[in-house]
C-alpha cells in the first residue's frame, strides 16, 4: 500500500548570518545555496528497492534524484529512519513526491527552558531506602543540552566502579576537549553542530567550543542536577553553601552536546537522540522545547518515541512561558513533562527607604561594595538618555549618565536579562539597582548573582517604592542583605514562570505530569563563563544558582533513574506513573499547594499530578502501564493517518476498524474536554437536559504486595457527577491487573470554564492518586 506523504512547504527564519559584500554576479549554483535550508526526511525503509543492498544506498539515490549538489548531513538510524540534508523549498517538494518518502519537514529551532533539593525532596532524610550502589551506577542518564564541564567536582568518579558493560557510548574530542576528560562519571561526551553549522555558519572557535565542552552552564547544571557526584562546601559566594548532589548520585552521565549560541537545531537533536539509544542510556533528559506542534512534526516527540520503545524513560522541561494558559512544551504522552516549583530556601534582600519602610526582595550579590548607608534613588525611567522609549527597563544605551552617579537605580523587569540591567546601571555610574516587577512577573522572585549591589521585588513592593520615589522630594534607600534563610514556608508553590496547560494538542492528556523543584537551583558549572552569562562578568564559579523549567526537568531525570535502578523491570510507563500517583498535591498542614503567580491554590493544569515525592514513589502500590501497542492505538484515536504513524513508529501500522477512544488510554492522568451547549440544543449524549455522559477506562497494575484497594472521589466541580466503578479492586499478587472505569455526567458551562477532582485508591498503606481536569470549550 503506497503512505500519503506529507510535504510542509513553512520556511523556517533561523537567521542567515552570511553577508558577503561582491561586485560580481552570483552563480546559479550559488544562489541556490542561498535559498537552501535544513530538512530532515522521513523513510518508508520497507518500500527500500530490492535491487539496493544497504539503506544508505537508498537515500543516497533519493536525494540525488533531486539534487546533484546536495548532501547528507545525518543519518537516522533509531530515532527515525531517513536523514537530513540542505535542500531549496522546490527540491523539498519534488522529493517529498518520490517513492517511499514519508515526508520531508523543514528545521525548527528549539530553545533552553532556563544543595537543598535532595533534603527537600526527603533523599537524605531516608538514605537507605534508594540503592544507591550496585544496580544504581548501572545507570546511564543521557544529557542533550549545551554540553559538560568536564574539570567540575560533580563529575568527580572517586569511588565510582567500573564502567558498565552494557554501555557503547564514547567520548569524541575536540576543541578544548579530549577523550581523557571523561571518567567512570562522566562515561561519555558528543557533540552534533551540522544542522547548526549549515543555518547559522561555522562555530566561532574563539567565542564556544566545537566539542563537547560547555561554554554556557546550562548543560553542566542540568546534568550535575540529575547525577551529579556528592561535593562538600558548594556554594556559590557563600549562597546556599552545604553539600550539593544529583538526584542519583551513583548513576553515570553521558553529556551530548546539541544546544550551541543561536540555538538547539532538530536536525542535530534528532542526531543526539539516535546516538543516545544506540549508546544505551536508560534515562534522557532534554530541558529544550519547540512549542505546541502536532506529534508527528516535533522532532523531541519523534526521538522520544523511539526512545520510549527501547525502555528508555525521557524527561522534558515544560517550558518557561507561564503563567499564562496553553504555554506547554513537550506535550507527547510518552514524554515526561516537568513544570517548575520553589525550594524552601530563600535569598532575602531587603529595600529599607528613608521613610523607615522595609521591603522585602532576594539577590545573591556578594561584593566589597556592599552598601553601608542610604543614597539617593532614582527611577530609571525619570533619568533616560535623549531618544529612549525604554529607559524604564534599564536597556543598554537607554540611561543618563549624568543622572545616576552614586545613585540607587530602580528598573522595571522586562525586555532584557535581569543581571543585564545591573550591568547597565553600572555602567552608567550607578551605585546599586533595585528590579521591580511587572505585572508579568507579579510576585515571582528570582535571585541573580548580580554586578552591583541590586535586588528584586516583588509587583506590590515595588509600586510601593515606586511611590515614595515619584512623591518624596528627596528619596533615599538602600539594601540589606540577609544570606540565605531556609524552612520558607509555604512551599513548594508553583513558580510564576512555569509553563500551563490545558494541552493544545491533545486536550484529553493533562500536562504537565508533575513539578520539581526548579525556582533558584545550586549546580555546576561551566569555567568559561560567569554566574550571570553575560559577557562582561569576570567572575568564574563552581557552582551556579539558576532558575527555569530545565532545572526542574533533571530533577526527574535523576528520580527516574533511581527508579529504573530499583525496579529494573518497570517501563517507561510504569516509572512515570509511580511518580504522578504519588505527587502530593497538599501542604503538611492540609492546605493546598499555592501557584505563587495568583497567590491562590493552584490547579492541576499548573502543577499536573502535584509536587514529585521520590521516597512514595518508589513503593506506588499500583501503576497504569502502557505498552508500545497503547500508544500506536493512541495515534490511531487521533485520527492519524498511516504515514503519520509511520512517522513515530518507523515501521508500518494500520488502525484497525474497530473505534479507538482517547478515554481507553491507561494514562495516570484525567482530562476531561467538554463542549458547552449550543443555545436552543442538547450538548450531551443520552440526555435532552444539556449534560454530557463520557466514560473512561483505567487498568492498573499491582507492583506491590497483595492488597484490597478502595476508591474515593474528591471534587471541586459541582457540575459534573463522577461514578467509579467498580469501588474496590482486590489484588492477590503481584503483577496482577485489574480495570475500572469512571463516568463523568456534566452539565454545561460557560466556554472557558475549568473545574477539577481527583480520584483515589488505597489500601491503607498506599495512596494512589489521579488529578482530574474538566474545561468547557
Amino acid at each position: 500500500m503506497k503512505m500519503g506523504r506529507l510535504f510542509n512547504p513553512l520556511v523556517v527564519f533561523l537567521f542567515l548570518g552570511f553577508c558577503h559584500v561582491s561586485v560580481s554576479t552570483p552563480t546559479p549554483e550559488k544562489e541556490q545555496n542561498y535559498r537552501r535550508q535544513t530538512y530532515i526526511v522521513h523513510m518508508a525503509k520497507s518500500e527500500m528497492p530490492e535491487s539496493l543492498e544497504h539503506h544508505l544506498q537508498w537515500y543516497e539515490s533519493s536525494l540525488k534524484s533531486v539534487s546533484d549538489t546536495a548532501r547528507m548531513m545525518y543519518t537516522y538510524e533509531n530515532a527515525i529512519h531517513g536523514y537530513s540534508t540542505r535542500l531549496t523549498p522546490q527540491e523539498a517538494e519534488s522529493l517529498a513526491s518520490r517513492p517511499g518518502i514519508i515526508s520531508v519537514l523543514p528545521e525548527l529551532r528549539y530553545e533552553l527552558h532556563t544543595t537543598r533539593t535532595p533534603s527537600f525532596l526527603g533523599l537524605e532524610s531516608t538514605p537507605n531506602t534508594f540503592t544507591e550502589s550496585g544496580s544504581s551506577s548501572d545507570i546511564v542518564i543521557g544529557v542533550l543540552d549545551t554540553g559538560v564541564w568536564p574539570e567540575s567536582m560533580s563529575f568527580n568518579d572517586a569511588g565510582i566502579g567500573p564502567i558498565p558493560s552494557s554501555w557503547k557510548g564514547d567520548c569524541e574530542p575536540g576543541t578544548n576537549f579530549t577523550k581523557s576528560n571523561c571518567n567512570r562519571k562522566l562515561i561519555g561526551a558528543r557533540f552534533f553542530c551540522k544542522g547548526y553549522e549549515a543555518a547559522m555558519g561555522p562555530i566561532d572557535v574563539q567565542k564556544e567550543s566545537r566539542s563537547p565542552r560547555d561554554d554556557d552552564g546550562h548543560g553542566t547544571h542540568t546534568a550535575s542536577t540529575a547525577a551529579g557526584s556528592v561535593v562538600e562546601s558548594a556554594s556559590l559566594f557563600g549562597y546556599a553553601a552545604g553539600t550539593a548532589r544529583g538526584m542519583a548520585v551513583k548513576a553515570r552521565v553521558a553529556a551530548y552536546k546539541v544546544c550551541w549560541m543561536g540555538g538547539c537545531f532538530s536536525s542535530d537533536i534528532l542526531a543526539g537522540i539516535d546516538k543516545a539509544i544506540e549508546d544505551n542510556v536508560n534515562v534522557m533528559s532534554l530541558s529544550l522545547g519547540g512549542g505546541m506542534t502536532d506529534y508527528y512534526r516535533d522532532s523531541v516527540a519523534i526521538g522520544g518515541f523511539a526512545a520510549m520503545e527501547k525502555g528508555i524513560v525521557v524527561s522534558c522541561s515544560a517550558g518557561n512561558k507561564g503563567p499564562n494558559p496553553f504555554t506547554l512544551s513537550n506535550l507527547a504522552p510518552w514524554l515526561t513533562t516537568v513544570g517548575a516549583g520553589t525550594l524552601d530556601r530563600d535569598f532575602p534582600a531587603f529595600v529599607s527607604l528613608g521613610n523607615g519602610k522595609n521591603y522585602s526582595g532576594v539577590s545573591i550579590y556578594r561584593g566589597d561594595s556592599a552598601l553601608s548607608s542610604l543614597l539617593p534613588i532614582v527611577y530609571a525611567g525619570n533619568a533616560s538618555s535623549t531618544g529612549a522609549t525604554s529607559g524604564n527597563l534599564c536597556m543598554p544605551d537607554t540611561l543618563n549618565t549624568g543622572k545616576l552617579a552614586g545613585k540607587l537605580v530602580l528598573c522595571d523587569r522586562g525586555g532584557n536579562p535581569r543581571a543585564e540591567k545591573g550591568a547597565v546601571v553600572k555602567d552608567a555610574g550607578g551605585a546599586g539597582m533595585i528590579l521591580a516587577n511587572t505585572e508579568v512577573n507579579g510576585e515571582e522572585l528570582v535571585a541573580d548573582a548580580h554586578l552591583l549591589p541590586a535586588t528584586a521585588v516583588g509587583l506590590k513592593n515595588g509600586n510601593e517604592i515606586k511611590q515614595y520615589v515619584f512623591s518624596d522630594p528627596n528619596p533615599t534607600a538602600t539594601i540589606l542583605f540577609e544570606g540565605t534563610k531556609v524552612g520558607i514556608q509555604p512551599s513548594p508553590v508553583v513558580a510564576a514562570f512555569s509553563s500551563r496547560g490545558p494541552n493544545a494538542v491533545t486536550p484529553s492528556i493533562l500536562k504537565p505530569d508533575m513539578i520539581a523543584p526548579g525556582l533558584n537551583i545550586l549546580a555546576g558549572w561551566s569555567g568559561s563563563v560567569g554566574p550571570t552569562g553575560l559577557s562582561v562578568d569576570p567572575r568564574r564559579v563552581g557552582f551556579n544558582i539558576i532558575s527555569g523549567t530545565s532545572m526542574s526537568c533533571p530533577h526527574v531525570s535523576g528520580l527516574a533513574g533511581l527508579l529504573k535502578a530499583a525496579h529494573p523491570d518497570w517501563s517507561p510507563a510504569a516509572i512515570k506513573s509511580a511518580l504522578v500517583t504519588t505527587a502530593y498535591v497538599k501542604y503538611k498542614n492540609g492546605q493546598a499547594l499555592e501557584d505563587l503567580a495568583t497567590e491562590e491554590p493552584s490547579t492541576p493544569f499548573d502543577h499536573g499530578a502535584g509536587h514529585v515525592d521520590p521516597v512514595s514513589a518508589l513503593d506506588p502500590g499500583l501503576v497504569y502501564d502502557l505498552t508500545v501497542d497503547d500508544y500506536l492505538s493512541f495515534l490511531c484515536a487521533l485520527n492519524y493517518t498511516q504515514a503519520q504513524i509511520t512517522m513515530l513508529a518507523r515501521r508500518n501500522f494500520a488502525c484497525q476498524p474497530e473505534k479507538y477512544s482517547l478515554g481507553d488510554f491507561n494514562y495516570p492522568s484525567f482530562a476531561v474536554p467538554l463542549q458547552t451547549a449550543q443555545m436552543g440544543g442538547s450538548g450531551g449524549s443520552g440526555s435532552g437536559t444539556g449534560s454530557t455522559v463520557i466514560k473512561y477506562s483505567r487498568t492498573l497494575t499491582n507492583v506491590g504486595s497483595p492488597g484490597t484497594y478502595k476508591v474515593t472521589v474528591q471534587s471541586q466541580a459541582p457540575g459534573v457527577k463522577i461514578l467509579v466503578q467498580p469501588q474496590v479492586l482486590s489484588f492477590a499478587k503481584q503483577g496482577e491487573k485489574k480495570s475500572y472505569t469512571v463516568t463523568f455526567t456534566a452539565g454545561s458551562m460557560p466556554s472557558g470554564t475549568t473545574s477539577f477532582a481527583r480520584i483515589e485508591w488505597s489500601d491503607g498503606k498506599h495512596v494512589v492518586g489521579s488529578p482530574i481536569a474538566f474545561s468547557w470549550t
